[in-house]
């Protein structure tokens, strides 16, 4: 199953080992992300080192993992979708997320941020739609 990740589904696993984590390493599904998160990653990295009281190579061993299991999206392949995105959400860094999904044809994108509430072109996962989906939580 074809999953676009928001960036704050991989800011919760490079926060802490726990469902997130799991979820990413979940064999039942296909994770993808604009290039974009990298951008949003980086600008937050030294709050994230602090965060996780990781060493600066810790956390690029764990980053590095992480995007093991996503493919990035480069904005070429999802570029024609971001005009029509852009009146469907009104935080601009959510645009690429919503325009990488459609471009790539994702079942949803896995968010906490309730901003992508505001939009119809793609469903919304939390952890929990992901936890049913892949069988191991029965709710």
């Amino acid at each position: 199953m074809k999953v676009l990740v928001d960036t704050n589904r991989i800011i919760a696993a490079l926060v802490k080992a726990g469902r997130t984590r799991d979820i990413l390493f979940d064999e039942h599904f296909e994770f993808f992300t604009p290039d974009y998160t990298l951008t949003e990653i980086r600008e937050h990295e030294s709050e994230l080192l602090k965060k996780t009281k990781l060493t600066h190579q810790e956390f690029e061993i764990l980053l590095t993992l992480i995007f093991e299991r996503i493919t990035i999206i480069p904005r070429s392949a999802y570029d024609e979708f971001i005009h029509a995105c852009k009146t469907e959400m009104s935080d601009p860094d959510d645009v690429p997320f919503l325009a990488a999904c459609l471009a790539i044809n994702a079942q949803g994108i896995w968010s906490h941020d309730p901003h992508f509430h505001e939009q119809h072109k793609a469903k919304v996962f939390t952890n929990v739609d992901l936890l049913r989906m892949s069988g191991k939580v029965r709710i």
